[in-house]
C-alpha cells in the first residue's frame, strides 16, 4: 500500500476517525492494529518477520532487565561486604552477561536481513568466481524481500543496544514494544527513531487538536507536491536517459544525474513529509530527517544535513563503539608510534570511517555499485579531510571564506560532487557508471540540446515548466525554513489564505500530479530498502 495509492487514503480516513472516537486509554491498540494491516497489505506472510523481531527484542530486553536488576539488589545486599575490587569484578561479570544477550538479538535479527538480503549477492560473487574456473553455478535462493525491513531492523536494534548502554527504559509491555517497531507511516522508509524519543508520544492519550491536524495535514500536502507533481514527472526523463545509455551519453549524462539528484530529493523528502504529517495528524512527533541537505558547503556537512537518522545511527552504534574498541584502540598506538604524528592519529579514524561508509554501501542495497558508492563518499571525506590545511591557507591568503559568491560556489561544488556519486545509483553497474561518467568529459555532444533533444525525454514544454515552477517553490519554502516554521507563518494568516494554499496545493496534486491523466503514481525509493 504506498502513500500515493487511493487505498492508502481510504486506510487514513478509516482510521483518524475512531482514533479521536475511542477512549484515550485504547488509542495506542488501535495505532498497533492499523500498523500491521498497513504491513499486512505488503504480504501477510511478511508479519512473520515482524513477530519475529518483535519477540527476540522483547524477550533479550526482560533478560538484559534481569541481569541489571539482579546486579543492583545484590550489591545492595552486599554492600558492606564487598570490597572496591570485589564490586568492580562483580560487575564486570554481570556486564558480561548483558552483552552476551545483546550479541544474540543483534546476530539473530542482523542475520534474518542478511539472509533475506544479500544471500543471492553473495551467490552471485561465488558463481562469477566459480565461473572462472568452469564451475557449476550456485542456484539463487530469491528470498522475498520485507517491504521496510533494513529500517524496522535498525530501530528494534537501536533500542536494544540502548537497552544494554542504559540510555532508555525498558518497555515491559510487548504489544507497545511491538507499535514501536511496527509504527506504519514510518515503517518503509524512515525515519529511524530512537525509542525514547518515540514514546513520549507514541502512547499517550491524545486529544482532538484541531491545530496540530492541520499542521500535519499540511506536511502531507506538501508531500504529495513534492512526490506527484515533481518527483514522478521527472522520473519519466531520467529513466529514458538512463535505460539507453547508447543514445543518452556526453551531456545527457551530466542532465540525468542533476535531474536525479532533484528527483530523488523530491521523492524521498516527499515521504518523509507524509510520514511525519501523517504521525503528527495523530499526535505523534518524529525526528526530521532532513535539514536543507542542497544547501551544504562540502560532503561531510551534506550528511549531516541528509537522511539524518540514517547517519546518526550509523555514527552512535557503529562508528563510535568501532572507534573505541580495544583492537582500534591497539591499532591506533601502533598508527601513532608507526607514522607522523598527524596522519598516525588520523588513519585509525579513516579506517573506521571506510568501515562505516561499507556498511551505509551495503544497507542501501545487495550490489556492487552500492558498496562503491559508499567508499566513493568515505575517500572524499577523508580527502577533504587531508585537505584542510590548504583550504585554512587558501582562505586565509585570499579572504573569500563567508563571501556570497564563494558560498554559493560551495554549494553547487558539493551538488555536483554528490550527484556525480549518484551515478552508480543510476546505472546499478560499476563500469558502466564510471563509462558514463567519462562520456561528460569526452564526448562533446552539447548541440544536440540546441537541436531540442530535450523534447525527446518524454517530457513536453509544460511539463519542464511545472517542474521549473515546483523546484523554485521547494526552494522559496527551504529559504524561508531558514527564518522559523512555514506552517507557524501560514497559521497566522487569515482563514481565507489558509484555505487558498489547501486548495492551490490540491488543485495541483490532482490537475499537475501523478492522479492525473498520463500520470501513474511510482513508488518510493526508499521503499526497497
Amino acid at each position: 500500500m504506498y502513500f500515493t495509492s487511493y487505498q492508502f487514503i481510504l486506510f487514513l480516513f478509516i482510521l483518524f476517525i475512531p482514533y479521536y472516537l475511542v477512549k484515550k486509554k485504547y488509542q495506542w491498540i488501535l495505532l498497533l492494529i492499523g500498523s500491521y494491516i498497513f504491513y499486512a497489505f505488503a504480504g501477510i506472510e511478511y508479519l512473520f518477520y515482524f513477530a519475529t523481531t518483535t519477540i527476540s527484542t522483547y524477550l533479550i530486553s526482560q533478560r538484559i532487565k534481569k541481569v541489571k536488576a539482579k546486579q543492583k539488589e545484590y550489591i545492595k545486599i552486599n554492600k558492606a561486604n564487598l570490597t572496591k575490587q570485589e564490586k568492580k569484578e562483580y560487575k564486570k561479570v554481570m556486564k558480561a552477561k548483558q552483552w552476551h544477550y545483546l550479541l544474540i538479538c543483534l546476530l539473530f535479527n542482523f542475520g534474518v536481513l542478511g539472509i533475506v538480503k544479500y544471500t543471492d549477492f553473495m551467490i552471485g560473487n561465488i558463481n562469477g568466481i566459480l565461473s572462472l574456473f568452469h564451475g557449476e553455478p550456485l542456484s539463487f535462493m530469491n528470498f522475498a524481500l520485507p517491504m521496510g525491513i533494513s529500517f524496522y531492523t535498525f530501530q528494534s536494534m537501536g533500542y536494544i543496544i540502548d537497552v544494554y548502554r542504559g540510555t532508555c527504559e525498558v518497555e515491559d509491555n510487548i504489544f507497545k514494544l511491538s507499535l514501536f517497531i511496527s509504527f506504519f507511516p514510518q515503517v518503509i522508509q524512515g525515519p529511524i527513531s530512537r525509542f525514547k524519543d518515540l514514546s513520549q508520544t507514541l502512547y499517550q492519550e491524545q486529544d482532538f487538536d484541531l491545530r496540530t491536524i492541520s499542521f500535519g495535514l499540511q506536511r502531507v500536502l506538501w508531500g504529495f507536491f513534492k512526490k506527484l507533481v515533481i518527483a514522478d514527472r521527472i522520473l519519466v526523463a531520467v529513466n529514458t536517459i538512463i535505460r539507453d545509455p547508447a543514445t543518452y551519453d556526453g551531456i545527457f549524462v551530466f542532465i540525468g544525474m542533476v535531474f536525479y539528484a532533484i528527483e530523488l530529493y523530491a521523492d524521498f523528502t516527499g515521504g518523509i513529509d507524509i510520514t511525519i504529517g501523517v504521525a503528527q495528524m495523530f499526535g505523534v512527533h518524529l525526528t526530521e530527517n532532513f535539514e536543507r541537505p542542497y544547501f551544504s558547503k562540502n560532503i561531510a556537512e551534506y550528511w549531516r544535513r541528509w537522511h539524518i537518522t540514517m547517519g546518526t545511527w550509523f555514527k552512535d552504534y557503529i562508528f563510535y563503539p568501532l572507534s573505541v574498541n580495544p583492537r582500534m584502540l591497539k591499532f591506533s598506538n601502533w598508527s601513532r608510534q608507526t607514522f607522523p604524528s598527524g596522519i598516525g592519529k588520523r588513519i585509525p579514524v579513516y579506517v573506521s570511517s571506510f568501515i562505516v561508509w561499507f556498511a551505509t554501501g551495503i544497507w542501501h542495497g545487495a550490489s556492487w555499485n552500492f558498496i562503491v558508492w559508499g567508499l566513493l563518499n568515505a575517500v572524499v571525506i577523508c580527502l577533504s579531510e587531508e585537505m584542510k590545511p590548504f583550504y585554512e591557507w587558501f582562505h586565509s591568503h585570499f579572504h573569500i571564506k563567508g563571501k556570497t559568491y564563494y558560498t554559493v560556489f560551495q554549494i553547487v561544488r558539493t551538488f555536483l560532487l554528490m550527484s556525480s556519486l549518484r551515478i552508480l545509483d543510476c546505472y546499478r553497474d560499476v563500469p558502466l557508471s564510471f563509462h558514463m561518467f567519462g562520456s561528460m568529459f569526452t564526448k562533446w555532444n552539447f548541440s544536440e540540446i540546441y537541436h531540442g533533444a530535450l523534447m525527446n525525454l518524454g517530457l513536453s514544454m509544460i511539463d519542464y515548466i511545472i517542474i521549473i515552477i515546483g523546484i523554485l517553490l521547494m526552494l522559496s519554502v527551504s529559504l524561508v525554513q531558514r527564518k522559523g516554521s512555514v506552517r507557524e507563518r501560514i497559521d497566522k494568516k487569515s482563514f481565507m489564505v489558509k484555505f487558498c494554499i489547501y486548495y492551490i496545493l490540491i488543485f495541483s496534486i490532482l490537475l499537475f500530479g501523478a492522479y492525473s491523466i498520463g500520470y501513474d503514481a511510482s513508488q518510493f525509493i526508499y521503499n526497497q530498502f
